[in-house]
């Protein structure tokens, strides 16, 4: 599986630290910056990571910034994105099986990085749940 990844300088450290944990687990990574702790606008990187989930150049996308709001915000403007913020595990778990969120979004400033890696690997290893989330999810406009 191929994970495009995504942060803004207040999500980069935890970035970096995932990178190394995902190719660990044997994931191929696509890193959309930024690589630096020097402030920058989250939207800069959160289009790339957008751009190419719908495309299908990635499977599924993560993002981290301060809060998690502006990535979320951001990424869910493009079509075919459902980006979910996730603080915690069984949230992590639910944007999956219930929203079906094809980016996972998280708050740098809110989480340790164990939870990081906790909600991660929760949200990978979830299966969408389909049946009447799938009626609600095609409520959802397509711009």
């Amino acid at each position: 599986m191929k994970i495009g990844i995504c942060s803004d300088h207040a999500g980069v450290e935890y970035k970096a630290k995932l990178i190394s944990y995902l190719l660990g687990k044997g994931y191929e990574v696509v890193n959309f910056g930024t690589d630096s702790e020097d402030s920058c606008d989250y939207a800069d990187f959160a289009h790339p990571l957008a751009n190419a989930v719908e495309k299908g150049e990635v499977d599924k996308g993560i993002a981290i910034c301060g809060t998690g709001n502006g990535m979320a915000i951001t990424l869910n403007h493009h079509q075919g994105i459902r980006a979910g913020l996730a603080w915690g595990t069984e949230i992590g778990r639910l944007v999956k099986a219930h929203n079906d969120a094809n980016v996972l979004v998280m708050p740098a400033r809110f989480i340790s990085y164990r939870m990081v890696v906790n909600i991660t690997r929760t949200w990978l290893n979830t299966e969408f749940e389909g049946g009447r989330h799938e009626r609600r999810i095609a409520k959802i406009p397509v711009k």
